[in-house]
């Protein structure tokens, strides 16, 4: 029988800085909590908002593998890599930090807020040359299947490739249309984030913001109640 940790919307950290509204799926910065520190692999899930013309200061990172996943509005990012490029909806940025990197992210418009996803996974492989890709994912290819966006970089899975055994999909499942996910591992668990909507996976019903992680399966089964998007990320519970 699989195991499951729901993470209702409303349990997430919160703080609200203004220029930042930020909700945290996982302890971070001034939210701590022992019980939700990761999940496997999964270090940072940030669901933030950023304000029109505010952002992310020049800071520092190494040794983690961040994807940033835009749902609206635009985010421009800058790194000591010698990238300066903006992320829209739809698509996906991937940065592993390795020897270390510095990075700064703004909202790219004057006049409307930024949502996006954030998150980090342990890398498997420590002190790697950074690097840097972003590509652009239709929304229409995710539709009643599984999108990857997020693979090893050691085999030939579709997807930016990360320096760890995980892989990230999103989805659109249209209400009362079901979509199966078959584990690569058996050592691996999901964590199963929905963006908005309404459906129910091992028992669980999971509206807007909702997560449930699940591990000691092989395999789960989503049924939409509603036009639901979601993403998924599947990480190793041990590296």
């Amino acid at each position: 029988m699989a195991n499951t940790i729901f993470h209702a919307a409303d349990t997430r950290g919160h703080a609200d800085h203004g220029w930042l509204n930020a909700h945290h799926s996982f302890s971070f910065a001034g939210y701590h909590d022992p019980s939700r520190v990761h999940f496997g692999a999964l270090r940072v899930l940030n669901d933030d908002i950023v304000a029109p013309g505010m952002g992310f200061g020049k800071h520092p990172h190494d040794n983690m593998e961040i994807i940033t996943i835009v749902l609206d509005g635009a985010l421009e990012h800058k790194d000591s890599m010698g990238h300066t490029q903006a992320i829209h909806p739809d698509e996906v940025q991937v940065m592993s930090a390795g020897t270390g990197v510095f990075h700064s992210e703004y909202n790219h418009n004057k006049d409307k807020a930024v949502n996006l996803l954030q998150t980090w996974l342990f890398p498997n492989k420590k002190n790697v040359q950074p690097r840097y890709d972003q590509r652009v994912f239709p929304a229409a290819e995710r539709v009643n299947q599984w999108q990857a966006i997020v693979s090893p970089i050691d085999n030939e899975d579709p997807g930016m490739k990360i320096h760890q055994d995980a892989w990230i999909y999103r989805s659109k499942i249209e209400a009362g249309k079901s979509l199966e996910y078959n584990l690569h591992s058996t050592g691996n668990g999901v964590y199963l984030f929905v963006i908005d909507g309404s459906a129910t996976t091992e028992g669980q019903t999971l509206n807007r913001r909702d997560a449930v992680g699940i591990s000691e399966t092989g395999k789960i089964t989503i049924d939409a109640a509603a036009d639901t998007e979601l993403v998924l990320f599947e990480v190793p519970m041990e590296w």
